[in-house]
């Protein structure tokens, strides 16, 4: 059986995955490998009968350009007990790419410390996709998904910082994140917002919606 490659995709859909997912198969598919895209991410990998397709060039051209994933996604956390080297064995996949968030990165490295202990050989490379830009890379380290949003961001709030000029009424603009304020401080500063609120804020005292709304009315009234 040829040596495989599997791709999986876990956490939310960003800009990009399919350019990812089309230039990983065209890559192993030229240098010899089978390659395998799992559908569900890790909750599918490690149930009875994982779900995935072989994929080759004409597949890869067709979603290049196209948005979201091709290969469905999952949210999935699979704690260590759960691990199996089933799929892997029976495909002989030598090499996992996992496309995802601070998530799927742990869980990849947890995975590939079990398939080590279980003398598997079985290499991993992840893509950081993350949107909300909290992936402790090196400096200067490009992701995708972050700027794409980021950049949708801009152009949907500077449409709504022209309404509230034009009417003389007030907007507040929620972005994501979690428990980083990258996307709202990208957004806010090249909108030139008065305010802009991020976690990142709070690390020495409690966040709570009547501090927030307290800053918003104070903004407000020095405006």
């Amino acid at each position: 059986m040829k040596e495989a490659v599997a791709i999986l995709c876990a956490g939310g859909p960003a800009p990009g995955i399919n350019t990812v997912i089309s230039s990983v198969t065209k890559i192993f598919n030229k240098n010899g490998f089978n390659v395998l895209g799992l559908n569900g991410g890790y909750k599918s990998l490690f149930s009875e009968e994982p779900s995935f397709e072989f994929l080759d060039f004409e597949y890869a051209d067709q979603i290049y350009s196209r948005g979201g994933s091709a290969l469905k996604m999952s949210r999935y956390k699979p704690k260590d007990d759960e691990f199996k080297v089933d799929f892997f064995k029976k495909n002989n996949v030598k090499l996992l790419v996992t496309i995802g968030g601070d998530d799927t990165a742990s869980t990849a490295n947890r995975l590939g410390k079990f398939l080590a202990k279980e003398k598997m050989d079985v290499k991993s490379i992840h893509v950081p996709k993350t949107i909300d830009n909290d992936l402790p890379l090196p400096e200067g380290t490009p992701t995708f998904g972050y700027h794409s949003a980021k950049e949708e961001g801009v152009r949907l709030s500077t449409t709504i910082y022209e309404d509230a000029r034009t009417s003389g009424n007030w907007f507040v603009v929620s972005a994501m994140g979690r428990e980083a304020g990258h996307l709202a401080f990208g957004i806010g500063t090249a909108c030139h917002y008065p305010m802009i609120v991020i976690p990142e804020m709070f690390n020495k005292t409690k966040m709570t919606f009547d501090k927030i709304t307290r800053m918003v009315v104070s903004s407000m009234v020095k405006r």
